[in-house]
C-alpha cells in the first residue's frame, strides 16, 4: 500500500510538472507573439510618424499657397516675391520639415501663361546643403487651350541686394522645349525646372549679408518675351520699382531700342548708373 501511494504521488508530481512545463512553453510562445506584435507596432508607429511629417509639410505648403493666392498677383510676366521668416524656412529645409516653398502665381498677361517660382532653401539634389535652388513652374491656367506651346521664353531670376549697392544676383536659363516642364500643363503644375545652384548658402548665412535683411529677402522672376540684349538686364533690375508699371515698361523699351541702335551702328552705349560689373549675369 505504501508503494502504491508513493507511485501515485510520483504520477501526480509528473503530471504537475508536465502542466507547468506546458504553461511555460505556452507563455514563451505568447511572449514571442507579444514581442513580434510590439515590433510591428513600433514599425507602424514609425511609418505613421513619417507620414504625419509628410502630411504636415503638405499642409504647410497648401496653407502657404492659399495665403499666397489671396495676395496681389501680376499679369505682365514679372513678379517680385517677398520671402519672410528666412531663418525659420532655412531651418525647416535643413530638418526636412518643409524642403521647398512656392511663390504666389503670376501671369504673362491677363489671358496668358500662369507661372510660379519654387525655392529650396537648403538646396535640392546635389545642391542640397550647399546652395539655394530656384526653379520656375508652369501652372495650368484658364487660357492654356489658346496659347502657344511649348513655352519657349527666357526665364530670368534676381535676388535683390537690399543695401542700395545694386550687387544683385542675376541668373537665367532658356527652356528645353522637349522637356515636359514646358509643355501645356496636364495637372495643376508641371515639373519645376531652373537653377539648382542659384546661390551658395554661405553668402546668405552671415548676419550682415546684403540679401537678407529683417529676416526677409526679395526674389524676382521675369520672362523675356522680346529677346532683350543681355546688357539691358541690369537696367531692368535697377529700375525704380516704385514707378507705375506702364512707365517702367516704356523705360525698358526705350533702353532696348537704344542698345539695339548702338549695336547696329557699331557704337557702345553704356548707362553710367548701371553697375554691370557688380552683377552676376549667367547665361
Amino acid at each position: 500500500e505504501g508503494v502504491s501511494c508513493l507511485h501515485d504521488d510520483n504520477v501526480e508530481i509528473h503530471n504537475n510538472f508536465v502542466q507547468v512545463l506546458s504553461k511555460i512553453v505556452e507563455q514563451k510562445i505568447q511572449i514571442e507573439k507579444l514581442n513580434k506584435s510590439i515590433e510591428e507596432t513600433s514599425q507602424m508607429l514609425s511609418v505613421t510618424d513619417m507620414n504625419n511629417k509628410v502630411l504636415q509639410a503638405e499642409m504647410e505648403t497648401t496653407k502657404q499657397m492659399l495665403l499666397d493666392n489671396s495676395s496681389t498677383s501680376s499679369n505682365n510676366g514679372s513678379y517680385i516675391w517677398k520671402i519672410a521668416n528666412v531663418a525659420e524656412k532655412l531651418a525647416n529645409g535643413i530638418a526636412d520639415r518643409q524642403t521647398s516653398i512656392y511663390s504666389p502665381p503670376f501671369y504673362s498677361s491677363s489671358t496668358g501663361y500662369k507661372m510660379c517660382m519654387r525655392l529650396y532653401m537648403n538646396g535640392d539634389g546635389q545642391a542640397r546643403g550647399t546652395h539655394l535652388s530656384l526653379f520656375f513652374v508652369l501652372m495650368r491656367g484658364d487660357y492654356d487651350a489658346i496659347l502657344a506651346w511649348p513655352f519657349n521664353y527666357k526665364v530670368i531670376f534676381c535676388l535683390y541686394d537690399q543695401t542700395g549697392s545694386q550687387r544683385h544676383i542675376i541668373d537665367s536659363f532658356r527652356p528645353d522645349i522637349k522637356s515636359n516642364s514646358f509643355q501645356r500643363p496636364k495637372s495643376a503644375m508641371n515639373i519645376a525646372s531652373g537653377i539648382p545652384k542659384f546661390l551658395p548658402l554661405s553668402i546668405i548665412q552671415p548676419l550682415d549679408n546684403p540679401y537678407v535683411r529683417d529676416d526677409s529677402m526679395f526674389i524676382r522672376c521675369f520672362i523675356d518675351f522680346e529677346s532683350m540684349p543681355k546688357m539691358c538686364i541690369p537696367y531692368v533690375i535697377n529700375l525704380n520699382l516704385g514707378l507705375p508699371i506702364s512707365i517702367q515698361e516704356k523705360a525698358i523699351q526705350t533702353e532696348i531700342e537704344k542698345r539695339r541702335t548702338a549695336a547696329s551702328s557699331g557704337n557702345c552705349y553704356t548707362e553710367s548708373s548701371t553697375k554691370i560689373d557688380d552683377l552676376k549675369v549667367n547665361k
